[in-house]
């Protein structure tokens, strides 16, 4: 069994956060940025912390950067973004979301 990563994240990636899901709740129970935080980040880093080695590359030449496709449980979709620095570790440096409700 491969030992457990560290896994923090980057700034950059809360920036991402902060433009794609609002900081409240909608009023048709539209997710907020807590309501990811709170859930699909902490699902994310888990998969990160004891699986990075077996998720995708970013791109085909590099094998620093792997990225995670998943459900949300708020969010219909994610593609979380994570870099290996050199001592194993995580970095999440990028997300994007689909929310499932734009056309």
């Amino acid at each position: 069994m491969a030992a457990r990563r560290s896994v923090r994240v980057d700034p950059a990636f809360f920036d991402d956060l902060d433009r794609q899901l609002p900081a409240e709740r909608g009023p048709h129970g539209e997710p907020s940025a807590h309501d990811f935080l709170a859930h699909d980040l902490l699902r994310a880093v888990e998969t990160f912390a004891i699986a990075a080695g077996d998720l995708p590359f970013l791109f085909p030449d590099r094998t620093d950067h792997r990225v995670l496709i998943a459900t949300g449980l708020f969010v219909a979709r994610i593609a979380v973004v994570g870099r290996v620095d050199p001592d194993g570790s995580i970095v999440l440096v990028q997300l994007d979301i689909d929310r499932g409700d734009e056309d």
